[in-house]
């Protein structure tokens, strides 16, 4: 057994061997030097989404009737022990100030630094699964013998605006140090990895930087620190998701009740960034504003073009919100515990009930909350966080449609096809605040039809396909007005495969501010991704969109075929001798040895050109045994 036990060392040794001596003889510098592999330049930058970075308290809370107090650098976010045994504790170090984003008086939260604050968020045998974030493609990274220091986080306090993320952490300056360290740390640009809410915080950071580098040196920074851009389940144009969380709540899974989740959420400044705004209105040319007006505090309202009075739903498969409120008015519509037992119920049948409905548009320019002024005290306070945070904010409104920013290499991914929520029916539930209004319809868009959860009938105009359960394809798809005219559309199978169920159409025409659709066939129960491909366009420049079948917004960081695809094409535009613009997809061979597994019909490894039963002790099934040959390194030349 010892023997045998030195022999798979000793052959796993080998064959690491073998593929370190392929990388470095691959991954040679543009100049043809071999003296240090390009790929080692490289640095990847990670910029998680809402609710993905750890917080920590930076005080000392004392809990009544817990064991359980608050120290520093406890954990706050996440940590479910103690949100069990003190919620209000707890939540003390989860708020902040609704007008001027400050924190709690008895507690302080900041957030984590280093790889760790995005990893794992809650770690633990039960919660594990459901708090690790970036963990699997750090991991996988770390199997392809990544170094250490070329991937670094930028965790962000996801509570707070663009704005207040600037004046109280300095965020978007320690950023830009960050490019610049990198550069000259491994002496080679970065890739950018944003996921969700992240994609916002990198616009505001790029829109930022036009302000702190002068104009012909804007794009030269660019090119020098950022490589590429993986934009991963970016709500362009917001998500309809926020809109629930604001008026009702959305716990995230924790074992706390709507209300209260409602009331932390609304004490964020960033309870408004994933608002769902109009593709139709476009706000002033702030960059330069700035050179003229100074960056005053000057409200930047949008200015919708005449598209948007013409169309229904702003662009939107309907409307977003649709709510009855009472004809009373005053502080009555929102009332207190005592007040509730007066039979509130039957005062608010003494008027009749108000429907109104409300586009994209009208949530995002603060018409809808006006509208409800009267019924809810919240409006008052999101109305203010929406004039100063970002009507008001002096770099960019974020409720205006993001144009394709000058990047070298731009990747769009996010899943499709999921059942995705896009619009919602309240009414008030006869309840006190935080629980006055309650979800009486959900509309959800699946794969081109709208349907709603009560059965009703759904009128509106609902897109080719649907969301990744979590954004809308209307807004996951607005990086595709990105393209040029030209696309060329490939359609694999998600799964290793041979190629002969690929399917590829070149020169596709695409019409400006118009959807651009594969039109392929497809064979049942197959999960594919969808590449739109253009180099042409810009010279110099390339735009891609990956749509993964049924990825879901909130694991597609995890998914073996996001992590793979990303990988190849990062090994394809790092070789010198590359032939094409994007990384082929003719076929998708296994790349490590978890891809590997046993095929039963033909009593053998599967892929036996690549893969061989080697078993180590430990191996507790046939599959587990099945691992990369030591000359699996060649298939990497085929992507080339």
């Amino acid at each position: 057994m010892a023997e045998r036990r030195g022999g798979d060392e000793w052959h796993r040794s080998l064959r690491l061997l073998v593929l370190l001596v392929a990388l470095s003889l691959m991954f040679r510098e543009a100049d043809g030097s071999s003296s240090e592999p390009f790929y080692k330049k490289l640095s990847g930058i990670i910029i998680p989404g809402f609710a993905s970075t750890q917080l920590r308290a930076w005080s000392v809370l004392d809990c009544p009737f817990s064991p359980l107090d608050f120290n520093p650098l406890d954990s706050v976010w996440l940590d479910t022990t103690k949100l069990l045994s003190a919620v209000n504790c707890w939540l003390k170090c989860m708020v902040l100030d609704p007008y001027n984003q400050t924190d709690h008086p008895e507690c302080k939260s900041r957030p984590d630094s280093g790889l760790s604050a995005i990893t794992e968020l809650d770690p633990g045998y039960i919660t594990g699964p459901l708090s690790s974030v970036w963990k699997e493609w750090l991991r996988w990274c770390i199997e392809f013998g990544i170094d250490a220091n070329a991937i670094i986080a930028v965790p962000y306090d996801w509570r707070l605006s663009a704005s207040m993320l600037e004046e109280r952490d300095l965020y978007f300056h320690k950023l830009k140090v960050t490019f610049e360290t990198a550069l000259k740390l491994r002496g080679g640009p970065s890739l950018v990895l944003a996921h969700s809410l992240g994609n916002n915080v990198f616009r505001h950071f790029l829109e930022w930087l036009k302000l702190e580098i002068a104009p012909k040196h804007y794009v030269q920074w660019l090119d020098e620190h950022i490589h590429a851009y993986f934009a991963v389940g970016a709500p362009l144009l917001g998500a309809t998701e926020s809109v629930k969380a604001t008026l009702s709540g959305v716990t995230f899974g924790l074992p706390i009740a709507e209300g209260t989740a409602r009331l932390m959420y609304n004490s964020f400044g960033s309870s408004l960034w994933l608002m769902p705004f109009s593709k139709h209105c476009k706000s002033d040319n702030i960059y330069w504003k700035q050179f003229f007006e100074g960056r005053g505090s000057r409200h930047h309202k949008p200015h919708c073009d005449d598209t948007e009075f013409r169309s229904n739903y702003s662009g939107w498969p309907t409307d977003i919100i649709n709510i009855e409120v009472p004809s009373m008015r005053g502080m009555d519509a929102y009332p207190s515990v005592a007040e509730v037992a007066e039979d509130l119920a039957s005062n608010m049948e003494c008027g009749r009930p108000v429907q109104m409905s409300f586009s994209a548009r009208e949530v995002s320019d603060g018409t809808f909350f006006k509208a409800i002024e009267d019924f809810d005290p919240d409006s008052k306070r999101l109305l203010h966080q929406l004039q100063k945070y970002y009507q008001g904010d002096p770099v960019l409104n974020p409720h205006t449609p993001w144009e394709r920013p000058p990047l070298k290499n731009i990747f769009c991914i996010y899943g499709i096809d999921s059942k995705t929520e896009v619009g919602y029916y309240f009414a008030p539930s006869g309840k006190p605040y935080p629980d006055n209004w309650i979800i009486t319809d959900i509309i959800y868009e699946l794969e081109g039809t709208l349907l709603s959860r009560s059965g009703n009938t759904v009128n509106g105009n609902p897109s080719a396909v649907s969301g990744d359960e979590t954004v809308p394809y209307h807004s996951l798809s607005w990086c595709k007005t990105w393209l040029g005219s030209k696309v060329n559309i490939t359609r694999a199978p998600q799964a290793e495969h041979d190629g002969s169920d690929v399917h590829v159409r070149l020169n596709v025409d695409h019409h400006p501010g118009e959807d651009i659709l594969a039109n392929m066939t497809r064979a049942p129960r197959v999960k594919y991704i969808t590449y739109f491909e253009d180099a042409e366009s810009i010279p110099g420049r390339r735009t891609a969109v990956w749509e993964l079948d049924k990825a879901n917004h909130r694991n597609i960081v995890r998914l073996p075929v996001f992590m793979r695809e990303l990988w190849l094409q990062m090994w394809h535009d790092i070789h010198p001798d590359a032939k094409s613009k994007f990384v082929t997809k003719e076929r998708r061979g296994p790349l490590r040895d978890v891809d590997c597994y046993w095929d039963y019909g033909k009593a053998r490894c599967a892929w036996p050109e690549h893969c061989e039963y080697r078993y180590v002790f430990g191996d507790v099934h046939l599959g587990q045994s099945c691992r990369l040959r030591n000359s699996s390194s060649d298939l990497l030349l085929h992507y080339l």
